[in-house]
């Protein structure tokens, strides 16, 4: 059998795996990860509350969109409200964009003391963002006003964009690389006891319909509800703009590691919509 080391070598050498391949081997490596049981035991309880906080930001993003963010637990009087409200929005993508700077990152690994903070970059990474899901959703206060809420037909067409907008979510996010996008490939190169090995430039899948598949996901999770009142709106008007914006600077830095690469992908794929195929006559 091959050591840890030895199957995760592969994916330095093969770093344009199918993703499924990666995560095989990934999984592989924890389970035949070499002795060191305070090693494991710290990276498996990591991965524990990564997942869980993940969950919990997935299950909050999901049922507070759903109803419009008419029902959450903050109860902050009016008009204080809308300052927290609008903090609540604010400190996601500034925090979600300042910890994927340099000066950022370097915050990010001292997080966790010792010599493990480098490796559990991306672990921790997930954790912050997932924490920061669960407080704007769960600490919202609503407004109480509804201005529309779909029924009959109506709803349940809606309710179909809806799920298909997370699907796409789910599978843009896949396609970027499951084990980053999940906070797993931190703890679970520590538990194999080797460096986090991210996935090549993605150009699979839904990116090879446009560059920012998950940003474009994301905004339609925010537009495809049921229930609209002034906390949606406000919240999708926000967001929209911030997928909108940030996937500018992640193109900077994927033009300056991939290089003349990336601008020949850039140069294939549209940004956000996608192009129209003429038809050969």
């Amino acid at each position: 059998m091959l050591s840890s080391v030895s199957i995760l070598n592969k994916l330095n050498v093969m770093p344009s795996l199918l993703q499924t391949d990666r995560l095989k081997i990934l999984v592989h490596a924890v389970f035949n990860a070499p002795p060191g049981r305070r090693r494991i035991f710290f990276a498996v309880f990591m991965g524990i509350i990564c997942h869980v906080l993940f969950t919990l930001a997935v299950l909050s993003m999901i049922t507070a969109m759903f109803f419009g963010m008419s029902r959450s637990f903050g109860t902050v009087p009016w008009p204080f409200a809308i300052v927290t409200n609008a903090l609540l929005i604010l400190q996601f993508p500034l925090a979600h964009s300042w910890l994927l700077t340099r000066r950022g990152g370097r915050t990010l690994t001292r997080l966790i003391p010792g010599p493990d903070g480098t490796t559990l970059a991306t672990t921790t990474y997930a954790i912050v963002a997932s924490a920061q899901l669960v407080a704007l959703f769960a600490l919202w206060t609503p407004s109480g006003v509804i201005w529309l809420e779909a029924e009959g037909v109506a709803f349940w067409i809606i309710c179909i964009a809806y799920v298909t907008a997370w699907l796409m979510l789910i599978k843009a996010s896949f396609d970027a690389g499951a084990e980053v996008q999940l906070g797993a490939l931190g703890w679970m190169s520590l538990a194999a006891k080797v460096k986090p090995v991210f996935p090549d430039m993605p150009t699979t899948g839904l990116f090879r319909v446009i560059r920012q598949p998950i940003y474009v996901a994301f905004a339609l999770t925010l537009w495809t509800v049921p229930v609209w009142t002034p906390d949606q709106l406000a919240l999708a008007l926000s967001f929209t703009a911030y997928c909108l914006l940030a996937p500018l600077f992640k193109e900077q830095r994927f033009l300056s590691r991939y290089g003349s690469r990336f601008a020949r992908y850039r140069e294939q794929v549209p940004y956000a919509i996608p192009r129209m195929r003429r038809q050969r006559r």
